[in-house]
């Protein structure tokens, strides 16, 4: 007796329900996509029992007549694919025809649905898969779709919902993702006769964002422009960096219009926010990639959550670069606003301590160093700079992230260079944090973040050109290491060249230290070095020859002035000038913020005078 049989109609439905409707966000999620393929640009959703006891979509689109009402029970049925090869460049959102036969076998669903042209509608009723009525009804233009005792002949799949807030929160989240996908369309939703969500489709994207992220500040806008040969776009918002929260889950991503979850974009666009993000912090906004058809596949995920990209690689770096390059052209209208307004200065009276800050003679600098200087050198003279550099070639292809040559950054060269005499300084606090005054803004700096960035800048083109500049030790430093660092020194020495350091083998365990990054200063070599090495050995490195920003931005922020260092008159101006220069600026390597603006009327707002 054969032991292989064919499953009944209604059992094969349930197992494709298993897999296309997980929870009732699914439903949600399935009949959205329909809508937005039948062309509406009105979705209205109601729920009820957290979506168990009632689901009700309402849109406008195109609608069906009788007969389609009727196919779309029916497994495989779909009006998306007409030829063999159509299922290797999907255009539409829902296209494999299961969603609305394995969502009737698990519920008591009813449709109502009416084409323009139709004088009336058809309305079918179908109970767990069986359809048990079909007649004319007068509706409205579009469909209105209703999932009533969701699971109900399932009880055991029931079981494994969780609470009805957190399947709340599902059907919430796959609206407001698809409410940012589509900005051109309304949507509402209401939970047990309650309004929760409610936009209109005349709302621009920033604005919708702005609302459901609850986030009042600018976007940082990512476009990468007109598809290049490739055919891939990157689009998108992203709340600045300083703005985030450490909480995950707040960026969200479509491809083709189609909202995905997927570990490559989020990686790619965490790269493109690298030393401008702190550590425990996560990207916000929504971020989307349109590319050709053919260039993704779509159909690798039952619930089609997930895609495939033809050139994951090329892909990953577009989002990378894009979200880089929106960083950079935001240091622009921020350079503006600090350094330059075009609305008069108020000159305050010709007084010492209203003009520029003095450090007091009895508070003399707590380090000693020569003036930060406009042009990148460090904080003092090297005794014998060296001129045998270590070349090496594509050194910044080594970075684990996609980061680009900076000469590819042509694009956004200050092309309005900005005066610093515009900016007043009015004082420091704590030697850390400069404060300025530019008409009628108070803008504070932090003079360690701002030397840290700029430092790293200049080591980062250094380290690119293979032209890292050194310093001789007037005495070269002996270093007892351990057998695991000696073999760091081993496996690295290369690269450590390459970065500024001189070293070499004295036997056993013990090295010679004989030169150390120009851009050091002050900070002791013997130290320096054995930071740097223990980032090669850090388990974040292993295995990818170093993450070498991280290197770099360690080698910067011990080189940078500290809270405390007393700067003078001169390293002030030099400091800001060199900021109102700098490609970029705004964030120290490890993603602090590096300056922050009060505007005049904030500042009021404080002593209520509004």
């Amino acid at each position: 007796m054969a032991k292989i049989r064919i499953l009944p109609e209604h059992l094969a439905n349930q197992i494709a329900a298993g897999e296309v409707v997980e929870r009732p966000a699914s439903v949600v999620k399935e009949l959205i996509e329909n809508s937005l393929d039948a062309g509406a640009d009105l979705i209205e959703v109601e729920i009820e029992g957290g979506g168990t006891r009632l689901i009700r979509i309402v849109d406008n689109g195109e609608g069906m007549d009788e007969d389609d009402v009727l196919m779309s029970f029916e497994r495989h049925g779909t009006s998306k694919i007409s030829r063999d090869d159509t299922i290797f460049s999907v255009k539409s959102l829902g296209f494999r025809g299961e969603a609305i036969p394995s969502i009737a076998s698990v519920s008591k669903m009813n449709i109502i649905s009416r084409r323009k042209d139709d004088e009336l509608g058809t309305a079918a009723y179908s109970t767990y898969g069986s359809i048990k009525k079909v007649h004319e009804t007068g509706s409205r233009v579009g469909t209105i779709i209703e999932i009533q005792n969701l699971f109900g002949n399932t009880p055991a799949r029931k079981k494994f919902l969780k609470t009805v807030r957190t399947e709340l929160s599902h059907i919430d989240d796959t609206i407001k993702s698809y409410a940012l996908v589509r900005p051109d369309v309304s949507f509402t939703l209401r939970i047990d006769g309650r309004l929760t969500i409610q936009l209109e489709k005349d709302m621009a994207l920033a604005g919708r964002l702005s609302r459901l992220l609850k986030y009042t500040g600018d976007f940082i806008e990512i476009d990468s422009g007109p598809s290049g040969p490739d055919g891939i776009r990157v689009r998108g918002h992203l709340i600045p960096p300083e703005s985030t929260v450490p909480v995950a889950g707040r960026l969200r991503f479509f491809v083709n219009g189609r909202v995905i979850k997927d570990r490559l974009l989020g990686h790619a666009v965490n790269e493109g926010l690298r030393s401008f993000m702190l550590k425990g912090r996560y990207p916000a906004g929504i971020i989307g990639v349109d590319l050709p058809p053919e260039s993704v596949d779509v159909n690798v995920h039952p619930a089609k959550h997930e895609v495939r990209f033809k050139d994951s690689r090329t892909v990953h770096k577009k989002v990378s670069d894009a979200v880089q390059d929106a960083m950079f052209v935001r240091q622009q209208p921020l350079r503006q606003n600090i350094f330059s307004d075009s609305r008069p200065i108020y000159q305050p009276p010709e007084t010492e301590a209203s003009t520029e800050y003095k450090p007091s003679p009895e508070q003399p600098a707590t380090i000693q160093r020569g003036e930060i200087s406009a042009t990148p050198r460090p904080l003092y003279q090297p005794h014998q700079p060296r001129s045998d550099f270590k070349t090496e070639e594509a050194l910044i292809s080594s970075f684990p992230s996609p980061t680009r040559n900076l000469d590819d950054r042509n694009s956004h060269e200050i092309v309005d260079p900005v005066q610093v005499e515009d900016l007043i300084v009015i004082g420091c606090f704590l030697d850390l944090y400069i404060f300025c005054r530019n008409n009628d803004k108070l803008i504070v700096i932090d003079q360690h973040a701002a030397h840290e960035r700029l430092l790293f800048e200049d080591l980062r083109k250094q380290y690119t050109n293979g032209k890292v500049a050194s310093q001789n030790l007037l005495f070269p430093v002996t270093l007892e290491l351990t057998v695991y660092q000696s073999q760091l020194v081993e496996a690295n020495q290369e690269q450590l060249e390459s970065m500024g350091f001189s070293i070499r083998d004295f036997g056993g365990t013990t090295w010679v230290l004989a030169a150390v990054p120009a851009l050091a200063g002050n900070y002791s070599p013997q130290s320096l070095f054995v930071d740097i090495l223990e980032r090669f050995g850090s388990e974040n490195n292993r295995g990818g020859g170093g993450n070498l920003e991280d290197i770099l931005a360690t080698m910067a922020c011990k080189a940078a002035v500290k809270s405390g260092d007393a700067l003078s008159d001169s390293e002030i101006r030099a400091l800001l000038e060199r900021m109102a220069k700098a490609e970029l600026f705004s964030h120290c390597p490890h993603g602090r913020p590096v300056v922050k603006i009060f505007p005049a009327d904030e500042i009021k707002k404080w002593f209520y005078r509004t």
